[in-house]
């Protein structure tokens, strides 16, 4: 008799552990395997070790072991809290030509729903880069570690010790192809924490990295980006912003002709992986990205910096792909795998536009996300395809004040001022002035004067690095609140906006996605994916990290799934 691979072997038992059901019902989830996790005193008791079983654990219990996805697209809004989320639905339905409440957005019409508790090890309010990092690794860490384990912003480990295995390399290392998608700089601390280790999220480049952190052997973002492959192939597509993070200073942007490449280092990182990739394509816009469609391996560099927003991108051919697009083409590419995919698409910049105070573009970018999301449930099947939607932390917009139903909600409040009053004109505040429906906490939509705008209503783009005390609210009855520059009034003046606390949603269709439901620690996310998809939890049990119900629940090291 022949004997299988250890690696097939391990898939096999997998396999039948999930051979019970496709679905988690009631019923099969009373059959979920226990996972033991320790006790341990908060916060000093955390390990990465620790995380990652609580993670599982959670997981297991809620029946993600039952999950066949042959396929897993993450989606992330960032910043898309759940405030956004409710204004963008109106905010789309209003643009349809209803009144707007009624509206879903396309995650929420997803059959599963949970929501994710986003703080860091050391933040009640987290950043982008912790939270990621969570739903990449299944580790908490802290205020921006990309795909480490928490230790101090800036420290130096080149020796591997606090690295933490991503499921997009686990992917890659198991024979699955890989994507990522996002309309920031691909070095950005969201699609970064999927393949690169640094304590500093801002390490994107050789210029970033302070000179002993450089002497250490550390390592900047951009070139992790590369270095990935040795996990596999590294990422098969990968499409954002971000090119002068990957151009030596001797070297011109091919689109705006006054930059020039941010790297001190020498390297051409975008030369380097055509060179790696001598049958895949580099573009730049639009045109050449419908040129690329039987390319087998992409990468997209549409901007120098983060990608334009929705509202301003150039929509021709030399222009910019929208998000939509670039989920279906990276769907199309990586399909082509019959052994399956794993995707991250981000919709970054509703991150962006919320530190900016301008409601307008975080509404419009969220409904672009909606547009993917659907793009993606369009492209794939229910029956082998696990979709996630959900987010990295919230922000401070507020949706108040009682306006009458359809209401315009980038509007002045109209008809009702408070719980008793009747429908009529616009509503007042005490001091006889009105007021919008969505304002935000803080940020730079505050009225005072500052070095950049004159006292009163606020227009984007606006960063000031100064601001006077205000002198009551303006006056925004002949002010056009609707218009996409306007920038909601802000309590507390701040140059940005700054990130909330609060939980986030998550939204998920397709095997394994039972599981999803109540209130998870957001390192959860990671092991929903991984124990809903046989190969990757083969994988993992092929390195041993596996108790003896095949649950994932041991820390894996990722240089145990480095080609050998």
């Amino acid at each position: 008799m022949h004997r299988l691979p250890p690696f097939l072997t391990a898939l096999l038992a997998v396999s039948l552990a999930g051979c019970a059901s496709t679905s988690s019902s009631p019923a099969s989830r009373t059959n979920a395997p226990h996972v033991d996790v320790p006790a341990v005193a908060h916060p000093q008791g955390e390990t990465p070790q620790w995380w990652y079983r609580n993670g599982a654990a959670k997981a297991a219990s809620n029946g993600a072991m039952q999950g066949r996805a042959k396929n897993v697209i993450v989606f992330l809004g960032d910043g898309m809290s759940l405030t956004t989320v409710a204004a963008a639905r109106i905010f789309e339905g209003q643009r349809k030509g209803t009144p707007g409440e009624e509206n879903l957005l396309s995650w929420e019409r997803f059959p599963h729903t949970a929501f994710s508790k986003t703080y860091n090890t050391n933040s009640q309010t987290p950043d982008s880069a912790g939270t990621m990092t969570a739903v990449a690794t299944g580790v908490k860490s802290h205020m921006g570690a990309i795909g480490v384990s928490a230790g101090h912003k800036g420290e130096c480990t080149p020796d591997g010790s606090k690295d933490l295995l991503s499921w997009l390399t686990l992917a890659d290392s198991a024979g699955l192809s890989t994507g990522i998608v996002t309309t920031a700089r691909i070095t950005h601390a969201t699609p970064a924490a999927t393949y690169a280790h640094v304590s500093h999220r801002d390490w994107e480049n050789d210029t970033d990295l302070p000179p002993e952190a450089i002497a250490a052997g550390c390592k900047d973002i951009a070139q992790q980006l590369l270095a990935a492959a040795r996990f596999g192939k590294g990422p098969t597509v990968a499409l954002g912003g971000g090119r002068g993070e990957f151009l030596p200073v001797d070297v011109r942007d091919p689109e705006e002709d006054d930059k020039v490449g941010q790297r001190l280092d020498g390297r051409n990182l975008i030369a380097e992986w055509q060179q790696a990739h001598p049958q895949g394509a580099y573009v730049t816009n639009t045109q050449q990205l419908e040129a690329a469609a039987d390319a087998p391996q992409l990468l997209g560099l549409f901007e120098y910096d983060h990608m334009q927003f929705e509202h301003d991108r150039r929509k021709d051919a030399q222009g910019e792909p929208s998000l939509a697009d670039l989920t279906r083409v990276a769907i199309r590419t990586l399909s082509r795998n019959r052994e399956g995919f794993v995707l991250l698409v981000e919709g970054a910049r509703i991150d962006h536009a919320n530190h900016y105070g301008n409601a307008y573009r975080a509404l419009d970018e969220t409904v672009a996300m909606s547009d993917a999301v659907q793009a993606a449930v369009d492209a794939t099947s229910r029956d082998d395809t696990l979709i996630l939607v959900t987010a990295d932390h919230s922000h401070t917009l507020n949706f108040v004040g009682y306006p009458v139903r359809g209401n315009p909600i980038l509007g002045k409040v109209r008809g009702q001022g408070g719980e008793d009053d009747t429908p009529g004109d616009l509503a007042r505040d005490q001091t006889g002035m009105t007021f919008t429906t969505l304002t935000y906490a803080n940020g730079p939509g505050y009225t005072g004067a500052s070095n950049r705008q004159p006292a009163g209503p606020k227009h984007f783009l606006h960063a000031p690095s100064s601001v006077e005390p205000s002198e009551g609210r303006p006056d925004l009855s002949h002010v056009d609140t609707e218009h996409p520059d306007y920038l909601q009034e802000a309590l507390v003046p701040l140059k940005s906006e700054s990130h909330g606390g609060e939980d986030v949603g998550i939204w998920a269709i397709g095997p394994g996605s039972g599981a999803v439901r109540g209130t998870v620690e957001q390192n959860t996310i990671y092991h929903f994916i991984v124990q809903a998809a046989p190969a990757l939890r083969a994988r993992l049990c092929a390195a041993g990290t596996c108790d003896a119900n095949g649950v994932p629940v041991e820390l894996p090291k990722p240089r145990d799934f480095e080609k050998k």
